[in-house]
């Protein structure tokens, strides 16, 4: 995803001309999730409240309440007006919020081990969540060809299928041209939804007495344990709240409020009051309680209703898969995950990036799901507990944010407190589902955490071999200066982890071949905790003398890190020699891990498995885009 306002754009700017294209772009790719909750939403909690197939009007008030009264604080409160004054530089999700809480520089403790935990299991949960929500919102648009044709309900699971299968097939030719129809596509389905709705009001005006937080309040008291199902069912009206934040800074925080307040809410209390003025209308009809969000279109307009569905719940998938790489590329940068193969295709609005293993990781878990759970009912069980989980985490996080702001500590404790109770509430009924299908997507996540606490604990144990064996700086210099090698013409940029020693590469070089480049130019790459590095902060060079200058690379976690470019802008702005760029040499090293135990601070099986991840990395001179044909790689063996 790329950003539709700039970062850095003044508040003027934003709510002058580039205010209307953002806020109806951000309609696709922010409110695809939730946009498309009305599908299942009432339709799961109703069922909830009626296990012998009844439905009680004070029910019908009572969930229709609960689902708006959800959106007003989950949604509108914590999220537009609260969660998203929490940016990194105008960046948002949850591993800019974990930078903010828990910088890479500061002091290791247990405090700050366990927020990296707890946003490290918040991360990964939007991986369970984007391998639920594509099966979800697709097969719960396309049952709806079960209403007036039953006899269709065995295509509904391969329809499905081919569906989500072609939208993964298509991730490697770039999305651009899906882009440009996400916002009018999704406001045509707003606009939609919101008419159908007013037409069921129309129905049963006395529904509008769930504007009232009294009948929730009400029903939930008396139903007894159904209450709890019921709360886990309306829970899936909000998500999809967390793209807000995650997505903040791709279009900025006023237009996704502007469409928030504007369109989307109004819209989509509109549909949930009609499909509650429907329930009240015709409680004994079965197609009514079977799927009230179909049951509100007349006949005629049905099968293009599906359509329609069909198209926004794609949507809503896409911004999913691109949300997955965008989280990808970040944990990448910020040491959480190896080194992966990250193809920049032409798009400008949505799939700026794809990630191949990202995309077939998702969707053999989609179409697993598709496959064996076999509908919405049944993946309803399976959907909500990991945006649940991870609202608590944000809550508690940016209570951690707000605090170190300095913040009054009795307001931050009083707002988010209540905002964390909530979420627990929402997180102990979604709970409850864990055995029929909830355990996946938390399996996912806690599966992928632990390779992200393998691999960055194993890149600490690997730098600090690194620094051990690493020749010193001056000594090396003294070396050249006691026994120098052939020099030869030209230039040679010498890629290492980190600005410390000489890199082994470099070392292996003069001690076999005996040869070194007139010029060397040692380069670290580094990853800042902000977004995007800043033309200040891009570059630092240190000459340290015999033709060699260290050249410290900064980037900040949204960017892609290429080194050709990086060199080439800092010779531009004259902040290093000019050489010429194009018959640069560059010296990788090609690295092989030993898991051998011999270093504190992994069991040996665990090293084995950072082993196998470090020896599938992607290769640096790809990743850092240096032109392969001048790039010569220098084995080295590190055992740990």
């Amino acid at each position: 995803m790329s950003a539709t306002v700039k970062l850095g754009m003044t508040a003027h700017e934003e709510t002058g001309r580039s205010l209307s294209p953002a806020a109806l772009a951000c309609m696709g790719v922010v409110f695809g999730d939730i946009g498309t909750s009305p599908l299942y939403t009432l339709d799961v909690a109703a069922k909830a409240a009626s296990p012998n197939g009844v439905l009680t009007p004070e029910a019908v008030l009572g969930i229709v309440s609960l689902i708006f009264w959800s959106l007003i604080v989950v949604i509108s409160i914590k999220y537009a007006i609260l969660i998203m004054r929490a940016d990194n530089h105008g960046e948002g999700g949850i591993l800019a919020l974990l930078a903010l809480v828990n910088p890479r520089r500061a002091k290791r403790n247990r405090r700050s081990a366990a927020l990296l935990l707890i946003g490290l299991v918040g991360a990964t949960l939007l991986y369970g969540d984007g391998t639920i929500t594509p099966a979800i919102s697709v097969l719960s648009a396309i049952e709806g060809l079960k209403l007036y044709a039953p006899q269709m309900e065995h295509a509904v699971v391969p329809l499905t299928v081919v569906i989500l299968a072609g939208l993964f097939l298509i991730q490697r030719n770039g999305t651009s041209w899906i882009g440009g129809i996400f916002g009018p596509v999704m406001l045509l389905w707003f606009v939609v939804a919101g008419v159908l709705g007013a037409g069921g009001i129309v129905r049963s005006p006395e529904v509008l007495a769930a504007l009232s937080p009294i009948p929730a309040v009400t029903y939930l008291w008396s139903a007894g344990p159904l209450a709890f199902a019921v709360i886990g069912g309306a829970f899936l009206a909000v998500t999809g709240g967390e793209a807000f934040y995650a997505d903040m800074g791709h279009f900025g925080p006023l237009p996704i409020r502007v469409a928030w307040f504007g369109v989307a809410l109004p819209a989509l209390t509109l549909c949930y009051f009609g499909q509650g003025g429907l329930l009240l209308a015709e409680p004994a009809n079965a197609d009514v309680l079977g799927n009230p969000f179909y049951a509100l279109a007349p006949q005629w307009a049905h099968y293009p209703l599906v359509l329609l569905a069909t198209v926004a719940t794609v949507i809503a998938s896409q911004a999913i898969i691109s949300g997955a790489y965008s989280l990808t590329r970040q944990a990448i940068n910020l040491g959480f995950l190896p080194r992966m193969a990250i193809i920049h295709t032409e798009g400008r609005e949505i799939g700026q990036i794809y990630v191949p293993f990202v995309n077939w990781a998702l969707a053999a878990g989609t179409i697993a799901a598709v496959i064996g759970f076999g509908s919405s009912d049944a993946l309803a069980g399976a959907y909500g507990i990991a945006v649940s989980l991870l609202m608590v985490i944000t809550t508690l996080m940016a209570t951690f944010v707000a605090l170190h702001w300095k913040f009054n500590p009795l307001i931050v404790y009083t707002v988010n407190g209540g905002l964390l109770a909530l979420d627990l509430l929402f997180f102990a009924s979604t709970s409850a589902k864990l055995l029929d299908g909830g355990w996946l997507p938390l399996l996912i996540a806690f599966a992928i955490a632990f390779l992200m606490l393998t691999w960055r604990k194993g890149s600490e144990v690997l730098d600090a071999l690194r620094v051990d064996i690493r020749e010193r700086t001056q000594a090396f210099v003294e070396r050249l200066r006691v026994d120098p090698p052939v020099r030869i013409p030209g230039t040679a940029i010498v890629l290492g982890r980190m600005a410390k020693g000489v890199p082994v590469a470099l070392s292996h070089n003069v001690n076999f071949n005996r040869t070194l480049h007139q010029n060397v130019m040692l380069v670290a790459v580094e990853t800042t905790e902000t977004p995007y590095a800043t033309d200040h902060e891009r570059v630092t060079v240190t000459p340290i003398g015999d033709g060699l200058t260290r050249t410290e690379l900064r980037f900040g976690f949204m960017e892609r890190p290429d080194v050709p470019q990086g060199l080439a802008d800092a010779m531009a702005r004259r902040k290093i020699p000019a050489f010429d760029l194009g018959r640069a040499i560059y010296f990788t090293g090609h690295e092989t891990i030993l898991p051998l135990g011999k270093r504190p601070g992994l069991a040996r099986w665990r090293e084995a498995i950072f082993a196998f991840m470090h020896r599938n990395a992607q290769r640096p001179d790809s990743y850092f885009g240096l032109p392969s044909s001048r790039v010569m790689e220098i084995g080295v063996e590190f055992e740990i």
